[in-house]
């Protein structure tokens, strides 16, 4: 089974998977990449103050090098303080 690494980016750099993951198909790599993501953003929201707009994302590779990006912007607006 193919293993692949899952580098974390945001707007305070990046995170170098070492270890990485063995998993039988694209498609569970995909599913993969977007848990992670979305753990990370539910994370990021219990950071926020105030007005805040955050990008996100995780790049996927293998032995050979990239296989995809998953990414994700999201904005958090206060109408009242």
């Amino acid at each position: 089974m193919p293993r692949y690494y899952f580098d974390l980016l945001d707007d305070d750099g990046q995170c170098i998977d070492e270890e990485g993951l063995e998993l039988p198909s694209l498609r569970a790599v995909q599913a993969e990449a977007a848990k992670a993501l979305a753990d990370m953003a539910r994370d990021a929201l219990h950071s926020f103050e105030g007005t805040s707009k955050r990008f996100m994302a995780i790049e996927v590779r293998d032995s050979s090098g990239p296989v995809m990006q998953v990414r994700f912007n999201f904005e958090v607006m206060r109408l009242k303080q």
